[in-house]
C-alpha cells in the first residue's frame, strides 16, 4: 500500500533545516539585525513624534507591517534557495529517483523553509517589545495567520527556485517586485493617509491585504475587511499549490 513516507519527508526537512543552522548569521541574525533597526528609526525615533493610528501608537501600529515584510522575504528565499541549489548541483536527479513522492518532497522543502520564516518571526516579535510597546488582540487568529503567509509564500518560493535557472534569477522577484509591494503595501503607514487617487490604487497591490489582514490580528483595525484579506491569502496558498502540482506532474524544469 502506498502511503506517506514519513521518514522521507523528514529527512528532507531536517536537511534544510540544518542548512539554516550553519549560516545562523546570515538566515536568522542578519534579518533580525535590519528590523531591529526599523524599529530603532521608524519605532522609537520618528514614532514619537507621529500621530497615533487608529488609536494605535505609530511604533506599535509598523509592527506586523515589519513582521510580514521579513516573512515574506524570508519565506520567499529560503524556499527558492532550497530547491533551486539541488537543481543546480544536479542532486535534484537522485531526489527524483528515490522512492519518494511529491507530498513527501514538497512537505520537507516547504515545511523547513515555512518553519526558518517561523523560528525568524518569534524572534522579531521578541525583539520588537525591546523598543515599542504593542500588544495582540486575537493571538490565536495572528499564529494561524502568520503560519498561513508563511506557508503560503514558501510554496511560491519553491516555485521560484524551480523557475529560476541562474543565482540572477533567483533575486528578481523578491528584489524588483515583492519587496517594492511589501514597501508601498501599507508596511509603515495606512492607505487612508494616501491622497485620492491613490488610495484606491494601493488596492490593487495584493499585499495590503496581507498588512490588513495581520494588522487586524494584532489590533483589531484594518484597512480592508478582514475576511476578504483570509481569502485572499487562502486563494493564493491554493494557486501556488496548484503550480506545484503542474511542475511534478509534467516535471517542468526538474527533468530537463
Amino acid at each position: 500500500m502506498i502511503g506517506f513516507n514519513v521518514r522521507s519527508t523528514w529527512a528532507i526537512y531536517t536537511r534544510e533545516l540544518m542548512r539554516a543552522l550553519r549560516t545562523a548569521f546570515q538566515s536568522i541574525l542578519a534579518p533580525v539585525l535590519t528590523t531591529s533597526l526599523y524599529f530603532i528609526v521608524f519605532g522609537a525615533a520618528i514614532g514619537e513624534r507621529m500621530p497615533d493610528l487608529g488609536g494605535v501608537g505609530y511604533g506599535a501600529f509598523i509592527v506586523p507591517g515589519l513582521l510580514l515584510l521579513t516573512l515574506l522575504s524570508e519565506s520567499t528565499s529560503n524556499a527558492s534557495f532550497g530547491i533551486y541549489m539541488p537543481r543546480f548541483t544536479g542532486t535534484i536527479y537522485e531526489l527524483l529517483s528515490a522512492p519518494v513522492g511529491v507530498a513527501e518532497t514538497l512537505v520537507g522543502f516547504v515545511g523547513a523553509a515555512a518553519t526558518k520564516s517561523l523560528i525568524l518571526a518569534s524572534i522579531i516579535l521578541l525583539t520588537a517589545t525591546l523598543f515599542v510597546d504593542y500588544s495582540i488582540a486575537h493571538p490565536v487568529l495572528a499564529i494561524g495567520y502568520i503560519m498561513l503567509v508563511a506557508a503560503s509564500f514558501s510554496l511560491f518560493g519553491f516555485i521560484l527556485g524551480v523557475w529560476a535557472d541562474s543565482f540572477e534569477k533567483l533575486g528578481i522577484i523578491p528584489q524588483l517586485f515583492l519587496l517594492p509591494l511589501t514597501f508601498l503595501g501599507g508596511t509603515f503607514y495606512s492607505i487612508d493617509m494616501l491622497p485620492k487617487p491613490w488610495d484606491t490604487i494601493a488596492l490593487f497591490n495584493p499585499i495590503v491585504y496581507l498588512v490588513s489582514g495581520l494588522r487586524w490580528t494584532f489590533y483589531g483595525t484594518s484597512d480592508v475587511n478582514i475576511w476578504v484579506s483570509f481569502g485572499m491569502t487562502i486563494g493564493f496558498l491554493i494557486l501556488c499549490v496548484g503550480i506545484i502540482a503542474y511542475i511534478f506532474k509534467t516535471g517542468w524544469r526538474l527533468r530537463d
